[in-house]
């Protein structure tokens, strides 16, 4: 690969950011240079190449720097034109496709975050914002999937099944770590049937850190965020 078509990505293996776009690139078949990140000691590269947030990932294509993960996944998508197209040729689909996801990270991504940070009364009212809004997604995604039957393959999946993956993908480690069941198969089947065949493609579980070592990451990171809220 010459110099003028370099691609790096700068990330942290446990981020969900992170692995969205790493997941893009081995999904499009883009060699890539992969920089892990410390984020309690962040390199001059990172700092250089994200000015303003400072914050992973930062995908860097011909030496041009490119922040933010939704960002990064358009960039991706509109330069390398191959399967899978991660949005829609259609304007009305990709409209749908842009307001979905931008639904779960809006609404969803802080609520689970505020999941796994509480406990008591906080985590409950928490975990029924989670469901609520599981149950609006569930409704939408209706027309995504008219026959009610995800089907998903390296060569269809898109930018709405990457991000929703990012985030509930591991919902098995959540529910272990928090003891509370996040994705209910009789609640959103339709969510649940996605998640399925999202995880069971190949690059997905390639690109996916093993169980045991999230579990004792979210068990950390659970454990240090009930600490400093004491």
């Amino acid at each position: 690969m010459g110099e003028e078509n370099k691609v790096i990505l700068h990330g942290v293996w446990a981020s969900p950011f992170s692995k969205r776009v790493e997941l893009a690139l081995k999904l499009k078949g883009i060699p890539f240079e992969y920089v892990e990140e410390d984020l309690q000691n962040k390199s001059p590269q990172l700092l250089r190449c994200n000015p303003v947030h400072k914050k992973i990932p930062v995908l860097v294509h011909n030496g041009k720097p490119i922040a933010e993960s939704l960002v990064i996944l358009e960039y991706i998508d509109e330069t390398w034109k191959n399967s899978p197209r991660l949005l829609p040729k259609d304007p009305y689909k990709r409209a749908k496709v842009r307001f979905w996801t931008s639904f779960v990270q809006q609404q969803l991504f802080d609520t689970m975050f505020t999941v796994t940070k509480t406990e008591g009364e906080a985590q409950r009212k928490a975990v029924k914002e989670v469901s609520e809004k599981l149950q609006v997604l569930e409704e939408g995604i209706k027309e995504l999937f008219p026959n009610g039957n995800p089907c998903i393959d390296s060569q269809n999946i898109g930018l709405l099944d990457i991000v929703i993956l990012s985030l509930l993908g591991p919902h098995k480690v959540q529910e272990e770590v928090l003891g509370i069941k996040i994705i209910d198969p009789e609640k959103t089947p339709l969510i649940f049937a996605w998640l399925t065949a999202i995880n069971q493609l190949t690059v997905v579980k390639e690109a996916t850190p093993p169980h045991d070592k999230l579990v004792a990451l979210l068990k950390f990171l659970r454990e240090n965020s009930l600490k400093s809220s004491a």
